[in-house]
């Protein structure tokens, strides 16, 4: 289940029958930092599941909260626009990403195209081993009996480590990927986050664009392998990309923050729910067969990205509201994951829940997640390996949550392990 509320917090940010409903807004960074978030969801799927907000720091938009309405809104691309971004915030006119995700087609069909071999199955097959033996030698280094920040040492490193694979970055500079991917999204304006300004954000996006140009430079005359940038070199619709930075980083960034956020807090996300939820660990102890289960309740539990949003194409309805063209629609994952319509008791975590996969974590339609086989299987090894080695991943403080109304993670995860 969800957490206590912090009673520390403002009343507006904990209880939301204390506002009007036209000044609920889920936008606000802060419900997320300090995980008050479900009850404004519940009311919101309850009294008006199409819901329109007048954010002072976003500007208006539509909420959809509802699974079915969700799902609707993912899978008619033709109505629903990914252009110019998939975040409530905008980017700046002079600094906007560009990449498949924020498109439609076909340029959207053509990109995807490109890279999504990678996580073709027989690939995955070939990753495999790999990321077991990674896990292996992640978990084999852990400190038994002492207090340590199991984002940083496991979440962070085993995610990171499977980039450096998949992009065949220098593995010794790996940790640049990871920093990167929380930079590039983490400003006021784009998710709410505090600690980044726009000025810092450029500086560094125009760190990461360098070092990959040096890299596309390095490999543009090589025979075509098997990453991720050299798919891009070679792919008939990417091959000019370095000639169009925007397009560039913005691909980068879709790539790397793809591959960081779902599968990084996910790992940290079940260590949450788990402790949380004692006779759910127990049942896995005693059935480790449920693993691959688990995991898609794990996906659904944490849901990483709690929203995309689109733009309207045209003038529509979506129960019973006038939607206007050009107006933002967001899409609350978050919400519809713990939607009662459509997922039986959505608040518990059971890690044998038919039909577990029903979820919304990966999007539907053409923009559903590319890499959702990846995260899953990543998610089953490192727990493998981890029931192999520790009876209790013990949470031994309070999480300390990443302020943004996109990324739903963990900045800090204190834990211990007790060994079997």
């Amino acid at each position: 289940m969800s957490e206590a509320i912090n009673t520390s917090q403002p009343q507006y940010l904990t209880d939301p029958a204390a506002l009007p409903l036209a000044q609920i807004d889920v936008a606000d960074p802060e419900i997320y930092e300090h995980d008050t978030l479900w009850g404004f969801f519940k009311r919101l799927r309850e009294e008006d599941p199409v819901h329109y907000t007048q954010s002072k720091e976003f500007g208006p938009f539509w909420s959809v909260t509802r699974f079915d309405d969700i799902q609707y809104v993912d899978k008619h691309h033709e109505i629903f626009s990914s252009e110019p971004t998939v975040l409530l915030g905008e980017q700046p006119e002079d600094f906007t990403f560009v990449n498949f995700i924020q498109s439609d087609p076909p340029i959207h069909d053509e990109q995807r195209k490109a890279v999504q071999n990678v996580v073709a199955p027989r690939n995955l097959a070939e990753l495999e081993p790999i990321i077991r033996q990674r896990a292996q030698a992640i978990l084999d280094g852990l400190p038994v009996g002492e207090t340590f920040d199991w984002v940083d040492h496991v979440s962070i490193e085993l995610t990171t480590q499977m980039l450096a694979t998949i992009f065949d970055f220098p593995f010794e500079d790996r940790r640049l990927l990871t920093h990167w991917s929380d930079v590039a999204i983490a400003t006021p304006e784009m998710t709410g986050g505090n600690t980044i300004t726009e000025e810092y954000r450029r500086e560094e996006m125009g760190k990461c664009l360098e070092y990959f140009n040096r890299l596309w430079r390095e490999r543009e005359h090589l025979p075509p392998r098997f990453d991720l940038l050299s798919m891009l070199i070679h792919g008939e619709s990417t091959k000019d990309m370095i000639n169009k930075p925007m397009e560039f980083i913005g691909t980068l960034m879709l790539l790397i923050i793809g591959g960081n956020d779902t599968t990084r807090n996910s790992i940290s996300g079940g260590v949450v729910a788990l402790n949380q939820n004692p006779n759910e660990y127990q049942k896995l102890r005693d059935n480790p067969a449920l693993i691959p289960n688990m995991v898609s309740e794990i996906i659904r539990w944490q849901t990483p990205l709690s929203h995309m949003r689109r733009t309207a194409k045209v003038d529509t309805e979506l129960h019973g509201k006038h939607i206007k063209k050009g107006d933002k629609v967001v899409m609350w994952y978050v919400s519809g994951n713990r939607d009662p319509h459509s997922i039986s008791e959505p608040d518990m975590f059971i890690i044998d829940r038919p039909r577990a996969r029903q979820h919304l974590s990966f999007g539907f339609g053409i923009h559903r997640c590319m890499g959702n086989r990846l995260a899953e299987m990543q998610l089953r090894i490192v727990w493998e390996e981890i029931l192999k080695r520790f009876h209790t991943v013990e949470l031994v403080g309070e999480p300390v949550r990443v302020r943004s109304n996109f990324v739903r993670g963990y900045a800090e995860l204190p834990v211990r392990v007790h060994p079997v």
